[in-house]
């Protein structure tokens, strides 16, 4: 079983990425489990840039191949906002419901009420190879928020062709159709082809 490392330092993406990739035979190893304290700054310019950064960063740093993803909400009517600083956009103190509160107020008189979520997922081997894979789930921004589970904007999200938002999903609806599950799931084709390529 070959070890991986997730680059991301976020409770609820590492809670999501490693339910996905359980069903693969490799064991995936948290920062925390290799004591990497390292903060990446993130100055790309897209989701694929500060992805790849962060891989980057913290295959150096474990000497093992490193699984990162950037992701974001992107809202047409917003010009795209939030998009790369979806995590820090209204304030880096903001917490997770006065962000999407935040949102929520400069959409307050907006009819057209699109948005998508993105995430691009960049996967750095030691043998400096690179595996990257994307997904978007695309839906609506609700008026009020509904729903406890997930993170981030979840609670304000409602899916296309979905009557709850992404908060009131269970774990294995919203990985059924989150950005990251289907970028993952997008991934893990990817990697299995390029493992058995190794292989041969």
């Amino acid at each position: 079983m070959n070890d991986y490392v997730l680059a991301t330092a976020n409770t609820g993406k590492v809670a999501e990425m490693q339910k996905i990739l359980s069903d693969l035979n490799i064991n995936v190893l948290t920062r925390d489990d290799l004591g990497i304290t390292i903060d990446v700054e993130e100055t790309g310019t897209t989701f694929y840039d500060n992805a790849l950064l962060k891989a980057k960063a913290i295959c150096l740093a474990s000497c093992l191949p490193a699984i990162a993803d950037d992701s974001g909400l992107v809202v047409p009517s917003l010009g795209g906002e939030p998009g790369l600083y979806s995590s820090s956009y209204g304030g880096n103190e903001l917490t997770n419901e006065q962000r999407y509160n935040f949102l929520l107020s400069k959409m307050e008189n907006m009819e057209h009420r699109a948005a998508k979520f993105v995430c691009t997922i960049v996967c750095v081997f030691p043998s400096k190879d690179i595996i990257t894979a994307t997904g978007e789930c695309h839906g609506f921004i609700t008026h009020t928020p509904k729903g406890t589970g997930g993170f981030g904007y979840d609670p304000v999200f409602l899916p296309d062709k979905m009557t709850k938002t992404m908060a009131e999903l269970s774990t294995d609806e919203k990985n059924a159709i989150s950005h990251r599950g289907i970028a993952l799931r997008n991934f893990i084709i990817k990697l299995n082809e390029y493992l058995a390529g190794k292989s041969v």
